[in-house]
């Protein structure tokens, strides 16, 4: 194992910002018969505890940070609360209070957490002032977005302001999909069961934000930019031979795409390695490469993999590779 385990996929509930959003909440509390829930807008997410959890008791956190031997943290926004839907005043308002909240909260404890910043992304003007004010004011380490920030692909020629941006600040842009659709729960009401919103769901949206980084141009346009996607890019890694015979036979090709291939924009994103199995691991590395992959858990979630710390000379890269992308 490596001297220094970072962990990048961590995401936070604050007790601060409850109700920091009006009357869309966030709102935590129980039912009669004593089981919790978390209400965003017409949402109520049922069964999960996060009081006294890891997601909102930090001396919890750490102790079980110190359990699983992970050294440092970045902490995230909870991704149920993007609030994309929200007015632009109510989306700044509650970003702004979002922010203020977790950067005080790591700020009590330097060397195990980092913070990432909510950002309003109704508005582009607005995201691009709270990204700065998060980075140059608050110390923020990152910034956080949803795969389709209201509504818009990555590629959406409006978002390229918000990418020089974040080249400008020179800090990684996270990006983590919701697992709510346009009216709370997924829209296919097929990934409704089985918790399908969650997996099947999640490596959608993730090999979408694939395709449109590549596909759409952003690496291409944005040289400098360090995007991070959770859950290795979904999908992205079993279909990249697809994805390559597509750009050299599609007539939809750039030229600057079908002159370079598609592994040349693929390799410049940055992934975490919360893939769950050894076998899928080594499929990303193949084809990604090992130079952009980093550590992350989803920790205390359902899925953690908090104890699951890749062994071997891997291990170490992907400590470089967090401090590199992390600007430690």
């Amino acid at each position: 194992m490596s001297e220094r385990v970072i962990d990048v996929h961590a995401h936070a509930v604050l007790p601060m910002a409850e109700g920091a959003a009006g009357a869309a909440g966030p709102e935590l509390g129980a039912s009669e018969d004593g089981t919790p829930f978390y209400r965003v807008g017409d949402y109520v997410l049922h069964g999960v505890k996060y009081a006294g959890s890891p997601f909102m008791d930090v001396d919890v956190r750490l102790a079980a940070m110190d359990a699983a031997g992970i050294d440092l943290q970045v902490l995230s926004p909870n991704p149920i609360t993007y609030f994309n839907d929200l007015p632009v005043a109510d989306a700044v308002a509650y970003a702004r209070k979002h922010n203020d909240a977790l950067t005080e909260l790591v700020g009590k404890h330097p060397g195990r957490l980092l913070a990432t910043a909510q950002l309003p992304v109704q508005d582009v003007d607005a995201m691009i002032a709270e990204a700065g004010r998060a980075v140059r004011d608050l110390g923020m380490t990152g910034l956080y977005i949803d795969t389709d920030p209201a509504g818009r692909t990555l590629d959406d020629p409006e978002l390229d302001r918000f990418y020089e941006a974040v080249v400008d600040l020179d800090v990684p842009l996270f990006v983590h999909p919701s697992p709510l659709g346009s009216t709370g729960p997924a829209d296919d009401v097929r990934l409704r069961r089985f918790d399908l919103d969650l997996m099947l769901g999640f490596a959608y949206d993730e090999t979408l934000a694939v395709a449109a980084l590549v596909f759409g141009g952003v690496m291409e346009r944005h040289p400098g930019l360090d995007v991070c996607l959770s859950h290795g890019g979904g999908a992205a890694a079993f279909l990249s031979g697809r994805f390559a015979r597509a750009v050299a036979k599609r007539a939809w090709v750039s030229q600057a795409l079908r002159d370079n291939g598609f592994d040349h924009y693929y390799r410049r994103i940055w992934f975490d390695t919360h893939v769950h199995d050894v076998q899928s691991l080594q499929l990303l590395v193949d084809h990604a490469g090992s130079e952009r992959l980093v550590f992350g858990t989803n920790f205390a979630g359902w899925d953690s993999g908090g104890d699951d710390h890749p062994a071997g000379a891997l291990a170490d890269t992907l400590t470089a590779n967090a401090t590199r992308l992390l600007r430690l």
